[in-house]
């Protein structure tokens, strides 16, 4: 088979801009259909809170939807809608991100709706207590009522013992309950200035008009103080780290968590590889072993997404009734020991990088995707245009890179498991 062509994200015509306010702007015309992806990334995450007051930016993820000066509580959604678009939201460890898909014609719009909200923000104390109790359930239905929810919260717990990354991005539920209306003044103040945010505009627009347009709509909101430094440190893990969580279920489950690159290093793109390697799809080689061959499994499944600072590499394993977790960690460890003793055989490397550029790939194919690679790469790498960039360092990836990498970081003394024990906990243990 011929080699496919390596494909780059075209940035020739895209526009950047810092405003006085030290909002960042980036514009890229791209006109193959009549429609617009906006986006808007605030530098802000669960990684910027501190004990106490975690799960803030989620919540405030949720107050963002609830008015302002000129659009007023639900006024949002109809607007746009009324315009034929729609909108959501993210809040990650490191960002929290806003997002809009329209035809090309509601961009004014659009910005309109976004700089109202990002001036004036309306933080009204029953609206608080509304979305406040709106996450509290959140936090129950995917945190406290989720196998891998409660096991994923656990692992964090384990992997850092400094670092922010520890606790949940949607936040203890005490710290949910006591936030108050003043907390939120000081985190949209803080966190949701011009110059801690960046707009990312991609679809069928004029470049220098849309560039205007985002100007003077934002140009006289205030900069805002920066932000407080991230206390960033995390004491070397010296050996490893377990734990056990009860809850009610069918059968058991295995999660093991390593501490893993940050996206910065030349690492993260081999981890992803391995990642893609050994788990990616039904022919993957711990679905085939844990799975189809000894079905110690029902299901197998690796996750490592990049963060700013070093971040998790995961394997959750939910058990065959009857199987034991120490028989689904033995068999997960041989098959990434054997990636840190030989590296990846080269039909398993092909197979990892094409499946790795075909996601790649997909992302790229839409305003939305683009707008959003390009918010990723300055957010995560420093630089939006490195977005894409991933692709490059797919391609160079080798056997040996596999190698030495899974040997680094995924070192059976420095993985952290908990183990999902399926009998009741004990009455009270549960809120």
């Amino acid at each position: 088979m011929a080699k496919q062509p390596e494909y780059h994200l075209q940035l020739d015509g895209l526009l950047a801009e810092t405003l006085p306010n030290g909002l960042r702007v980036r514009v890229l015309p791209e006109r193959s259909a009549p429609t617009v992806a906006y986006y808007t990334f605030f530098q802000v995450g669960s990684r910027n809170e501190r004990p106490g007051l975690t799960g803030i930016s989620h919540l405030f993820e949720h107050m963002m939807f609830n008015g302002a000066a000129k659009y007023g509580p639900k006024e949002f959604d109809r607007v746009l809608e009324s315009k034929g678009g729609h909108s959501n939201a993210y809040t990650s460890s490191d960002v929290t991100a806003y997002y809009e898909e329209f035809a090309a014609e509601a961009l004014p719009t659009v910005i309109d709706l976004e700089a109202d909200r990002m001036r004036s923000l309306a933080l009204a104390p029953d609206v608080l207590e509304q979305e406040r109790q709106v996450v509290m359930e959140e936090r129950r239905l995917r945190t406290e009522n989720s196998i891998f929810g409660l096991m994923e919260e656990q692992a964090e717990s384990l992997v850092f013992q400094a670092h922010p990354y520890r606790w949940p991005i949607i936040g203890w539920m005490d710290d949910i309950a006591r936030i108050r209306r003043e907390d939120c003044l000081d985190w949209f103040r803080v966190h949701y200035a011009p110059g801690n945010a960046a707009v990312y505009l991609v679809g069928d627009v004029d470049g220098p008009e849309a560039l205007a347009a985002i100007r003077a709509a934002y140009a006289d909101i205030p900069a805002g103080p920066p932000p407080p430094p991230v206390a960033a440190g995390e004491p070397p893990q010296r050996g490893e780290r377990r734990a056990v969580v009860q809850y009610p279920a069918q059968g058991g489950a295995l999660l093991l968590a390593w501490r893993a690159p940050a996206a910065t290093s030349p690492d993260a793109a081999v981890l992803d590889v391995v990642q893609a390697a050994i788990s990616m799809g039904e022919s993957s080689r711990l679905r085939r072993r844990l799975v189809q061959e000894t079905e110690v499994a029902v299901s197998v499944h690796v996750s490592y997404g990049w963060r700013i600072d070093p971040g998790v590499f995961f394997a959750f394993v939910e058990l065959s009734p009857g199987a034991s977790p120490e028989e689904a960690e033995k068999l997960v460890l041989a098959e990434l020991g054997r990636v840190a003793r030989r590296g990846l055989a080269p039909e398993d490397l092909a197979r990892a990088k094409r499946l790795l550029r075909s996601a790649s790939l997909h992302e790229l194919a839409t305003h939305s995707g683009v707008a959003h690679a390009l918010g990723q790469a300055e957010a995560l790498l420093g630089d939006h245009r490195k977005a894409g960039s991933a692709l490059l360092q797919y391609a160079a990836v080798t056997s040996a890179d596999a190698r030495r990498v899974a040997a680094e970081w995924l070192d059976p003394a420095r993985r952290s498991a908990v183990v999902l024990d399926p009998r009741p906990a004990r009455a009270g243990a549960a809120r």
